[in-house]
């Protein structure tokens, strides 16, 4: 008897995800869209092969679920994602649900390796510290490649990495109001937002994970 317990236990310690070892937390299942929520218009979130296909109209697609209560100040976030020609998307931090348009509290995170019309490119804190072509290049993030973004928040730093080479590493000033006074773009606290921008692009993300800090 004795015997099988031990037996238990190790199986139990090897089908225990990895994550849940470490601090990481993983925000999206694979499976469904279960702890997130759309703004908008629905339909242009959905999920195919293990992946948040994102594609339509615009839209926001909020993090709701019971992880820190959806509300995350100090963190560490990772993902894959891969674009498509001419994709315009991002991944929001520090924003809060919002019904219509575009969330005005929180930061976007860019993901653009490819239209031409949008100057700030992958890994760009939008508005705030951009990336351009030059630097997404040695970034490495291309249209139709599974790429890595990370991006941690500790006090005032916001840390972007892309492929595990940094692409942002940016301190808010004292008395920082957000750029061109859109006052709620300033570091607080608050969920995560993945961005549908138009209908002609496509972006698919996946292996969404979070591990909160002190």
């Amino acid at each position: 008897m004795k015997k099988f317990s031990l037996y238990l236990v190790a199986f139990a310690l090897l089908a225990a995800p990895a994550f849940a070892q470490d601090g990481w937390h993983s925000l999206f299942d694979g499976k469904s869209l279960d702890g997130w929520k759309f703004s908008d218009k629905e339909g242009s979130f959905k999920v195919e092969d293990g992946a948040i296909v994102v594609n339509g109209l615009r839209s926001h697609l909020f993090y709701v679920g019971d992880v820190e209560k959806h509300n995350f100040k100090n963190f560490e976030l990772k993902a894959k994602v891969m674009t498509f020609a001419s994709a315009n998307s991002g991944i929001y931090f520090h924003t809060e649900f919002q019904q219509d348009g575009w969330p005005s509290k929180g930061f976007e995170s860019q993901i653009n390796n490819s239209m031409k019309k949008e100057p700030r490119m992958t890994g760009s804190l939008y508005q705030v510290d951009d990336v351009n072509t030059d630097k997404l290049k040695e970034l490495g993030a291309k249209d139709e490649v599974w790429f890595d973004y990370y991006i941690k928040v500790q006090g005032d730093n916001v840390l972007i990495k892309i492929n595990d080479k940094v692409a942002v590493n940016w301190t808010q000033p004292k008395g920082f109001g957000g750029p061109d006074g859109s006052t709620g773009r300033v570091l607080s606290s608050g969920t995560f937002a993945i961005q549908a921008h138009d209908p002609g692009s496509k972006v698919l993300v996946k292996d969404i994970m979070v591990k909160p800090l002190k």
